[in-house]
């Protein structure tokens, strides 16, 4: 119980200040809130941390630092990760041991990839995966004639985009 009256005298002397120093690192008040938690929830597991501290405020504050740049380094590196993703074409078709027809899929990729993700995805279940319209419809929660539009539009977009491979291969 003594620990625990401890505790909470800490959090009542040094939470405010933690709190805005760890405001003003993540900007975020949501991140704040859970990394001042961290700091206390590693003070309550470890509550020896504390005594070779000359300053409890200094060192809480170091500790809120380290936890925070933790958090930044953790999400920075995830955005690379995920823009490294979002960089990558992926490759949706087989390669072709043929030269012409690898170029096709390719540039049948990059047209694919340029449709709004609502007529890609109504195209792919067509031609990929043969389904029909009322299928379409069903799959995606719309109805049959948005699917055939979405599906004509599509189509309408790739003949367009396709067109100069098509001229270039003849």
């Amino acid at each position: 119980m003594q620990m625990r009256e401890s505790l909470e005298q800490l959090y009542d002397g040094h939470a405010q200040a933690l709190f805005a120093f760890l405001l003003n690192l993540t900007r975020n008040e949501a991140d704040t809130r859970d990394l001042l938690q961290e700091v206390f929830c590693k003070i309550a597991r470890r509550p020896g941390l504390l005594d070779a501290a000359r300053d409890t405020r200094a060192f809480l504050l170091a500790t809120a630092h380290n936890l925070a740049l933790d958090l930044i380094r953790r999400r920075a590196a995830r955005e690379r990760k995920y823009d490294a993703l979002a960089g990558e074409s992926p490759a949706i078709f087989e390669p072709a041991n043929d030269l012409d027809e690898q170029r096709c899929r390719e540039a049948l990729a990059t047209a694919l990839a340029e449709l709004p993700e609502e007529q890609r995805a109504v195209v792919h279940l067509k031609l990929w995966e043969g389904l029909t319209f009322e299928a379409i419809a069903a799959t995606l929660g719309i109805p049959p004639n948005t699917a055939a539009s979405r599906y004509r539009y599509g189509l309408d977009k790739l003949r367009d985009l396709l067109r100069p491979i098509y001229g270039e291969l003849r």
